[in-house]
């Protein structure tokens, strides 16, 4: 069962063509047009359900990212062919071994 703002991710996500993504903002603004704003934690929240779930692809600087650690700014995508299904935490390496 999905809650009204996972139902207008998937229908935004449904009408754009395969492998482009949608704005977080566009899904807060066509439920709530005049306080938008306080819509896009929940957005968040449902979009992260969604990644969990394996239906939608969060994405930073167009690529997939982990839906439980990614921070900034972000766009939705549905899953294509490729995209990871886990992620490895690899933050915090950078420079290891130098």
């Amino acid at each position: 069962m999905t809650t009204p703002i996972q139902d207008t991710i998937l229908s935004q996500l449904a009408a754009v063509a395969a492998g482009k993504s949608i704005d977080p903002m566009s899904v807060a603004k066509a439920i709530e047009p005049e306080r938008w704003q306080r819509l896009l934690g929940h957005v968040r929240t449902n979009a992260i359900e969604l990644a969990r779930e394996g239906k939608i692809v969060i994405l930073r600087h167009n690529k997939p990212v982990n839906p439980e650690k990614f921070r900034g700014v972000y766009r939705l995508r549905l899953r294509q062919e490729g995209d990871p299904t886990s992620f490895e935490d690899t933050a915090g390496e950078e420079g290891a071994g130098e």
